[in-house]
Parts: C-alpha cells; sequence; structure tokens
C-alpha cells in the first residue's frame, strides 16, 4: 500500500513538472516556469457567478501569497540542489588580471579589466565575473542551436561593465544597446572598440543609462527592444525597485529578458523573485542548456517576459 502511495506521489510530481516547463517570450528553449496558475473550472450558474464575486476581494492576497511561495521554492531548489557554495568561484575569469582572453563567435576577444577598482565600494563592473561569460556563452550556444534569433534585433544591455556580453549579441547579428553608470563608460567604449574591429554581423553603442531614469533616451526606448540582457544585475535590495522599474519601462509585448546572476545571496535573489513575479512571468534555463564548456552551478539563468 505504501510503495503504491509513493508511485502515486511521484507520478503527481512529475506531472507537476510537467506542467512547470514551458517557452517564454522569443526564447525557443523550454525553461522551468516559477509560478503555474492552473485555470479555475468555468460555470454559468448564479451561484457560481455570486461566489466568484465573493471572492474576487481575496485574489490579490492569494496571488501574493503564491508568489511569495513560489519565490521561496526557488531559492530552496537552488541552494538545495545546485549547491553553489560547493562550486569553484570564477572558474572562467581571472580578476586580478589587466586583460582576459575569451573565444566567442569565432573570434578571441581581448577584454580589459581594472582590478584595482575592486577597492572601490560599490564598484563591480571593472572586472569580468563567471555570470558574464556563461550569458554570453549561452547566446552564442543559444544562436547556434536556433532557440535565439538575434540578428538584426535590438538588444539593450543593463549594467554592461566590461562589455563582453553585449560584444558577443553584437557578434551574433544584435542591434546592442551596451549601458552602464557614467563613471564605468570609459573602460566599456574601449572595450567594444578594442573588439568590434572590421566587419560584423550586427552593431554596438555605448550609452550612460541609469536604472529608473533616461526613459526619454530614443536610443535605449524608441523602439522598445526585442531582448533586454544582463549579468549581476540583482545584487542588492536597494537596486531591486530600480531595476524593475526600467525592466517595466523596458518591456513591450515582444520582449524577452534574459538575466544571469551568480548565487550569492538567498535572501537578495528571493526579494527580486517575489517582487518580479507580480508583473513577468519567469522561468529558469536548466543548466543542460547553457554552452557545455562554459556552465557553472554557481550561476542561474531567467528568462522573463512582461504579464
Amino acid at each position: 500500500m505504501e510503495a503504491e502511495e509513493g508511485e502515486e506521489w511521484e507520478k503527481r510530481m512529475e506531472i507537476e513538472e510537467n506542467m512547470r516547463m514551458s517557452t517564454i517570450g522569443s526564447y525557443g528553449g523550454k525553461v522551468r516556469n516559477l509560478l503555474v496558475v492552473c485555470a479555475s473550472s468555468s460555470s454559468s450558474s448564479s451561484a457560481a457567478a455570486a461566489a466568484a464575486a465573493a471572492a474576487l476581494s481575496k485574489e490579490e492576497d492569494v496571488q501574493t501569497e503564491a508568489e511569495a511561495e513560489a519565490a521561496e521554492e526557488e531559492i530552496m531548489l537552488l541552494w538545495g540542489i545546485q549547491q553553489p557554495t560547493f562550486s569553484k568561484p570564477n572558474a572562467f575569469v581571472s580578476q586580478s588580471s589587466l586583460q582576459l582572453s575569451l573565444d566567442a563567435c569565432g573570434r578571441s576577444l581581448s577584454i580589459l579589466q581594472s582590478p584595482s577598482s575592486l577597492g572601490t565600494p560599490g564598484v563591480t563592473g571593472a572586472v569580468l565575473w563567471d555570470s558574464g561569460v556563461v550569458l554570453g556563452k549561452f547566446l552564442e550556444h543559444s544562436v547556434d542551436s536556433g532557440m535565439i534569433h538575434l540578428q538584426g534585433k535590438k538588444v539593450v544591455e543593463l549594467g554592461s561593465g566590461c562589455g563582453f556580453v553585449g560584444c558577443v549579441a553584437a557578434l551574433l547579428g544584435g542591434e546592442v544597446v551596451l549601458t552602464d553608470l557614467p563613471d564605468r563608460l570609459r573602460l566599456l567604449k574601449k572595450n567594444v572598440e578594442h573588439n568590434l574591429y572590421g566587419e560584423i554581423r550586427g552593431s554596438a553603442n555605448v550609452h550612460e543609462f541609469i536604472w529608473g531614469d533616461n526613459y526619454s533616451n530614443p536610443e535605449i526606448t524608441d523602439p522598445l527592444p526585442d531582448y533586454v540582457i544582463g549579468s549581476d544585475v540583482i545584487y542588492s535590495e536597494g537596486a531591486v525597485t530600480e531595476l524593475l522599474e526600467t525592466l517595466l519601462e523596458l518591456s513591450g509585448p515582444k520582449t524577452t529578458i534574459i538575466l544571469a546572476g551568480e548565487l550569492r545571496n538567498d535572501a537578495i535573489l528571493q526579494y527580486f523573485l517575489e517582487l518580479a513575479l507580480k508583473d513577468f512571468i519567469i522561468g529558469r534555463v536548466d543548466q543542460t542548456d547553457c554552452h557545455p564548456d562554459y556552465r557553472s552551478q554557481r550561476v542561474v539563468i531567467y528568462v522573463l517576459a512582461k504579464k
């Protein structure tokens, strides 16, 4: 009897997991949807209509609770299954080097870094992090496998830092706008000019962009981008609200958001997911869909689309 109950439970869990797997936005691969909403059965009876009206006032509270539970579940799964703390940090980068060489899109990209800037509070974009490498190679792998089409698409990168991800997107055919804070642009422009030489499939421009501001810049918002990308942009609770406001402002009906981040602080990630689920459909990319040579248990990739 217990064995039968166990098998039944496993079947239910398998069905639930299959229900969670779906495509989001323009990304053609299946992702694990963080929040599955089951449609309730409809009825035309007056009793059912009255019951629905009575329950309407509670719907928002129920939805908020579901979003909180989904975010909490995601954190438990990530830290319980992927166990990021047991994986080696900086597996693909050397932050003490002034220059990194990384192969992408048939080129050897030379990424200039400023290791001395790491000592400045709040400055992290002066060096490359694993999440940036994983995201850049994920884009390359996804384009090669037909899961993403960047040719001629407008791509806005948030927090471009050293510019590796944006350069890869341009080499893959994207019309890329790389953005960061004013004091980060000098290094960013150097890397774009240094690596995007000759004929490339797409284009790249660098612009100052402060989250929660600059929405009037037509280079960024007119038209709205096909893709918004970013790595390690979820780094503090204080930045979460401005980041979400920015993602909403940049999202049109055809915009797909792809964010990568290192699993450092579970509380900050959970806070972001809980708030983001109010306005976005969110799915996690499976590790097997990352580039086979550039995947890490410390790095997670999410695909988002505005509800």
